[in-house]
This record gives structure tokens, C-alpha cells and sequence, in this order.
């Protein structure tokens, strides 16, 4: 290409340059050339890809920038958080004695760290980025199990107040929403035999409440206030549950108005081993209605939860119902009532990656297959927004690779081909879409893939019973006064 600019500017004749033949021919074999090195190029990212799953979800030209870095992990450093959504940096330490580096902690964007259990050493994979993202992985998955299992037994002993400053965010919601489960049905349990259980359970949550405001006006550092701000959404949605339940007079557990709201049990679980044996592990569970899903424990940060409103309540419903039944959920409706966001927020209930990606009428079938490679084998959710902007002839395509990983997933396959590679299935991925209809330049879904999603209308949001919550997360004690103003 050079050559031939280059002889251009010092003739710029065009009759010359038209004639001169060996030109067009140079210049064809480029681009064979050209497309040959793509397709390289291609089949190499993607064996990177498969060896670490969560690259699927990064453009070529972010995969080159972190493959380039082979030589210095620190500079693999601010990628972090493309790949690991509440991972803004990890720490490194220098081992005095054999004079190694190691990374020791994990640092969300907020500022808080969480130590890692099992140590990392990059310089072991010889270069290859994707060998110690896959041990930062799995020691971030240790951590935080450890950490909630730690929390949660930490609990019992201390003091509330002070149990809330002493432990990642995460941990903080986690626990409190296992204790808040466990005395509920337990009230439940007594309610017949001693009156008024459920009333006591209820003037407790309040309790709880006002203590957790009064630290709120107190003197914190931004992360505490961060932790505690989440930690009042929370507990003001656990006191009104309470509530309503002993309004109502609910006196069993297998009672619609509480099998409905979302529950986090601390329980043993069977898990088998390689060798076919199965192992009892301490694990969470949510529970809501028949619906039964273990906790992630993907690591999200000291971040800040969506106000629990009777919207947010019934699309959980339908989308908790949809993952029950291996199928996706679908939130539809005008813009701003909240259909990502919840999506989004049910992930973090259940500690789940969640990959959100804008469609557009120019994707093509196998952008979408590189995205679906990509959650089958990281087992994390993907939330696509406005989906019914894709073309027509795109979408029909997408319901078979939709389909495809719901079979998958529901024979309970270790491997399976898809789209010419062989993936490891991880079962916990799962496809949500977001749809507006009505407006301009959108297709109507093929019923083909209308049967693997639920659906679920949002409509206008609780503006007051939301501003009353961020107020009281705020430290404001009178806040349903205020917001109904």
C-alpha cells in the first residue's frame, strides 16, 4: 500500500496510474492477504476467549490492549473492570522471602478490599493474561463465600450496629437478609400457638430501622455510608413486609403473601464431587415461591440497591418464575419504569455477573453468537436492551441460539457445541430482554422466540414510596412526609 502511494505522489497523472496494471493485482492480493490475517487473528482471540470466558463480552481491539500486557500485570490493571464487574483493582505484594509477586486483595471502585483466601502468582502463567484471570476468578468467588459464610455466623454474636461497619457491603445485605428470613419464619412457625409473633417481628424490623438512621446521621466514611445507605433500602422493604403479614393475620409459612417475597436461606446442599460422590456444603439459597436459586457469590462492590416497590416485587415474580422454569424473562414497557435496572438489581440479589448490551437494527447474528458463547460459558445473565430494535431476519436466528443453550441447560450437559466451537457449560447463564413497543422501527418478536421468554408489563413506577426511601437512606427520619411533597 505504501509502495503504491508512494509512486502515486511522485506521478499523480491519472491516465498514468489507470495505466499501470500490476497495481490492481497488488493491490487484490492484499486484501487476500488481509482477510487472511483477520481470520488468524479471529481463531487465535477466540481460543483466548474459550480459555477465559468473560473475554467474550470485550470488543478485538479491548482483547489485543490486555493480551499485549503479557509481560507486566499491573498494567492488565485498568481492564479489571470489563471483565469482573465489582473488581476496580487488585492488590499486589512483594514476598520478602522468595521474592515473588502475588495478588493478595481485591478493591472495589468505592475503595473497599476484600483479602483473597488462596494467593495468585501472574508470573506462574508465563505470560498468558487469561491462565491467572481464571485463578483471580475463582479466589474472587473463595473470598466472598468465605466472607459471607464468616458474616453470617459473626452475626448472632455481635451487636447490630456494630455488625453493619465491620464487613464488605455485600456481606452486610446478605446477612441481614438471612437473619431478617429466619426470624419471619419463625413468627410464621409461632404465630398460632403465640399471638402477636409475627407484630413483635415487625416492631423489631422498625427497631432495627431507626438504630440504622441514627449511624446514618452519625460520623462515617463515605464507604460505611455507601453500605448503610443499601442497608436501609433494604430494611425499610423488610419492615413493611412484616407489617403487611401481621395486618393480614398470616399465620403459616406456606402462605402465598410470604412464599412470595424473596427469601435467603443459610442451608446445607448436596453437591457431587469429580469422582461421582456427593459432599454436604454450607451454602445460600433464595427462595421465592417455587422457585429455588443458589447465591452467585460474584463480587459486586459496595454498591447501592433499587428501591423494593410493588413494580419491582411482581417483575422479580415473573422473572424468579421464569429462571425456575429455564426459561428468559422479558420486562416490556415505555421508557424510565425501570426494566434494566430491575433486571440488573435481581442479579445483585442473587450475585450474578450481569452483562447489559444496547441493541441496535445493525447487529448481526454473529455478534450475537460471540455474546451467547460468552454466557453459556461464563454462566453469567445478559440483560439486552430494546431488543426488538434487531431486524427481523436476525431475531429468527437468535431464537435458535437462545433455544440452544436452554436445552443445553435443561439435559444438564457438561460440553456442548455451539456456533462451530466446543463450550463448557456453566448452568447459572440465563437471557433477559427489554422491549418499548409501539414505537417507530420496531419489529414485533417471531413467535419462536416469544415462547422462551415470560413477559411482564412495567408501568408507571411508586415516585413517593421511592423518594421516601432514599430519604430515609439518607438519615431523614420523617421521610413519608417529605415525599409526599
Amino acid at each position: 500500500y505504501r509502495s503504491v502511494v508512494d509512486a502515486t505522489a511522485k506521478n499523480p497523472s491519472a491516465i498514468q496510474c489507470g495505466r499501470d496494471e500490476t497495481r490492481l493485482q497488488s493491490l487484490e492480493a492484499a486484501n487476500t492477504l488481509l482477510d487472511e490475517i483477520q481470520r488468524g487473528l479471529q481463531s487465535y482471540l477466540e481460543l483466548k476467549r474459550i480459555a477465559f470466558p468473560r473475554f467474550f463480552f470485550l470488543s478485538n481491539d479491548e482483547m489485543l490492549e490486555i493480551l499485549s500486557e503479557t509481560k507486566d500485570p499491573r498494567r492488565v490493571q485498568p481492564h479489571l473492570r470489563k471483565c469482573f464487574e465489582g473488581i476496580d483493582s487488585v492488590t499486589f505484594e512483594k514476598n520478602e522471602e522468595d521474592d515473588r509477586e502475588y495478588i493478595v486483595a481485591m478493591n472495589s471502585i468505592e475503595g473497599e478490599e476484600v483479602p483473597f483466601n488462596t494467593f495468585i502468582e501472574p508470573a506462574k502463567a508465563n505470560g498468558a493474561v487469561e491462565k491467572w484471570l481464571c485463578e483471580v476468578e475463582s479466589s474472587m468467588i473463595e473470598a466472598v463465600e468465605k466472607q459471607c459464610a464468616a458474616g453470617v455466623h459473626a452475626y448472632a454474636t455481635t451487636e447490630r450496629k456494630k455488625w453493619v461497619l465491620e464487613w464488605p457491603g455485600q456481606v452486610v445485605l446478605l446477612g441481614s437478609q438471612i437473619y431478617w428470613t429466619r426470624d419471619v419464619a419463625e413468627a410464621l412457625r409461632n404465630e398460632k400457638s403465640n399471638p402477636g409473633s409475627v407484630k413483635k417481628v415487625a416492631e423489631k424490623c422498625d427497631r432495627q430501622l431507626k438504630e440504622i438512621i441514627e449511624l446514618v446521621r452519625g460520623d462515617l466514611t463515605p464507604l460505611q455510608r455507601k453500605t448503610l445507605s443499601a442497608l436501609v433500602v433494604m430494611d425499610v422493604h423488610n419492615r413493611d413486609v412484616s407489617r403487611k403479614l401481621a395486618e393480614e393475620g398470616v399465620s403459616s409459612e406456606r402462605d402465598f403473601a410470604w412464599l412470595s417475597q424473596l427469601r435467603a436461606m443459610y442451608e446445607l446442599k448436596k453437591v457431587q464431587k469429580d469422582d461421582g460422590s456427593y459432599d454436604n456444603k454450607e451454602t445460600v439459597m433464595l427462595r421465592m415461591m417455587n422457585a429455588s436459586v443458589e447465591y452467585g457469590y460474584e463480587y459486586l462492590g459496595n454498591s447501592s440497591r433499587l428501591v423494593i416497590t410493588p413494580l419491582t416485587d411482581r417483575c422479580y415474580r415473573t422473572l424468579m418464575g421464569a429462571i425456575h422454569l429455564n426459561l428468559g424473562g422479558a420486562p416490556e414497557g415505555p421508557a424510565g419504569t425501570g426494566k434494566t435496572e430491575t433486571t440488573k438489581d435481581l442479579a445483585k440479589a442473587l450475585a450474578r455477573q450481569c452483562v447489559v448490551f444496547n441493541c441496535s437494527d445493525s447487529l448481526d447474528y454473529l455478534t450475537m453468537a460471540r455474546f451467547f458463547k460468552g454466557l453459556a460459558s461464563s454462566g453469567a445473565w445478559a440483560c439486552f436492551d430494546e431488543f426488538n430494535r434487531i431486524d427481523l431476519e436476525v431475531l429468527s436466528v437468535i431464537a435458535q441460539q437462545v433455544l440452544e443453550i436452554q436445552i443445553a441447560v435443561k439435559n444438564n450437559v457438561k460440553k456442548f457445541f455451539f456456533e462451530g466451537s466446543e463450550l463448557t457449560l456453566r448452568p447459572t447463564c440465563n437471557v433477559f430482554i427489554t422491549m418499548n413497543p409501539g414505537y417507530a422501527g420496531r419489529s414485533e418478536l417471531p413467535d419462536n422466540l416469544k415462547a422462551l421468554f415470560r413477559t411482564v408489563a412495567m408501568m408507571v413506577p411508586d415516585y413517593a414510596l421511592i423518594s421516601e426511601i432514599l430519604l430515609y437512606s439518607d438519615g431523614y427520619l420523617n421521610a413519608r412526609g417529605c415525599a409526599r411533597k
